[in-house]
């Protein structure tokens, strides 16, 4: 079943034809016309309240659908979630820094929500997977100790509004458990006076363009003038020198359990979660922040890059699964060229959304649909999807089930 999904134009989105986005809106409805002034942030693909899919051809909610039909959802599904689809599927093109920010876990989002109804909307959790489709830029998890102290020793501008007793107990941390002081000093970071950070950052900002290149690398001068550039005198511009900065290739992906800190950056990618809309932000961002919940929840380990980078494991010649430690989700990729034969999707006891992001030809379940960019189908639980690249082509989707 062919599926019409929505967009969000968040501000930070990719502007007109720039977005993947907008791409695989056009390619999927000739009819759309993309406006080159407006961003392009998010295609949602799932059930959530806020971007509901549409069964195109029965002009029904995919979600009223699967009420009057809970075949579509599977008894292993439907045991464990109700008659719902748990997880919510969605492209990504992202312009500018999206906020610093963590998910609550399953009981810290039900408090959330009982407490503070109006600010958090649901009570589940949102464990997210990131799968780059272009370079992708993100920060995510707390660096090596190392490299902070490193960071701290150079960058005077940034100590300055540290207090005190946390850098020296950062510092003087040895190997062990250092999640304590780094808390500490996270902590003094996001609760320092806001005309002070901002000075701070003129002033380092103002040292780096007399720098050479080597210096501005290493200390990381282009992203933070970046961030400052769309964020002027925000805390979140001083982030990188606590978490990760990762590049991602397409193809590329991470792994953002409950009480991870991230922010993506920059980049197009395919992004699954939990259905759940529940963000606790701190930085860069115009919206409501919520320092004091984020400070409390956060996971302050620290990580190395390779630790971050999330694999997929290979099924069969055609597809790959990237599967998280969470029931709500997985994803799978699929890759078809035009000399292989016609390729059956793996029957799963959960119901699947697949979006094609390449290439052309047909999928069928029990009619062909035509297959070209942006095309997304809704496959009932224990279904095969054929998927027939066209003649001197390919077909490229990811799937999203339930990892049951």
């Amino acid at each position: 079943m062919e599926l019409q999904c929505t967009v969000q134009n968040y501000d930070w989105g990719k502007l007109g034809a720039d977005s993947m986005v907008a791409k695989l809106l056009s390619s999927a409805d000739s009819n759309v016309s993309i406006d080159a002034t407006k961003p392009y942030a998010e295609l949602w693909m799932g059930t959530h309240p806020n971007g509901h899919a549409l069964i195109i051809d029965r002009n029904v909610l995919l979600g009223d659908y699967i009420k009057d039909n809970h075949d579509a959802i599977g008894p292993v599904v439907k045991s464990k979630y109700g008659v719902s689809v748990p997880f919510l599927l969605k492209i990504l093109s992202i312009r500018k820094a999206l906020s610093i920010q963590a998910h609550p876990n399953k009981s810290h989002a039900e408090q959330l929500h009982k407490n503070f109804p109006d600010m958090y909307k649901d009570p589940n959790h949102k464990p997210e997977l990131a799968i780059a489709l272009t370079p992708f830029e993100a920060l995510c998890g707390f660096r090596p100790l190392s490299e902070i102290k490193d960071f701290l020793s150079k960058l005077p501008e940034l100590s300055e509004i540290l207090a005190d007793d946390s850098v020296k107990g950062l510092l003087a941390q040895g190997e062990g458990d250092s999640r304590n002081v780094l808390k500490q000093v996270f902590q003094s970071l996001m609760t320092a006076n806001r005309e002070a950070i901002a000075s701070s950052l003129n002033k380092f900002l103002t040292r780096m363009e007399k720098e050479d290149a080597s210096i501005q690398s290493s200390l990381l001068y282009p992203l933070v003038r970046r961030l400052h550039g769309d964020f002027p005198g925000d805390v979140g511009c001083w982030a990188p020198y606590f978490m990760n900065y990762l590049e991602l290739r397409p193809g590329q992906a991470i792994f953002l359990n409950a009480n991870l800190p991230h922010a993506y950056i920059s980049g197009d990618c395919v992004e699954c979660m939990a259905c759940s809309d529940n963000v606790v932000r701190a930085g860069l961002t115009p919206k409501h922040i919520d320092v004091a919940t984020l400070v409390e929840m956060l996971d302050y380990s620290s990580y190395s890059l390779d630790q971050l980078l999330f694999n997929p494991q290979l099924e069969d010649p055609n597809s790959c699964i990237w599967r998280p430690p969470v029931p709500d989700f997985a994803v799978v990729k699929i890759k078809v060229q035009d000399d292989d034969e016609p390729y059956n999707t793996i029957i799963r006891p959960s119901p699947s959304l697949i979006i094609v992001t390449s290439g052309s030809g047909t999928v069928c379940d029990t009619e062909p649909i035509a297959a070209r960019p942006g095309v997304v189908v809704f496959l009932k639980a224990s279904r095969q999807l054929t998927l027939t690249p066209a003649q001197g082509s390919h077909l490229e989707a990811y799937q999203a089930i339930c990892n049951v």
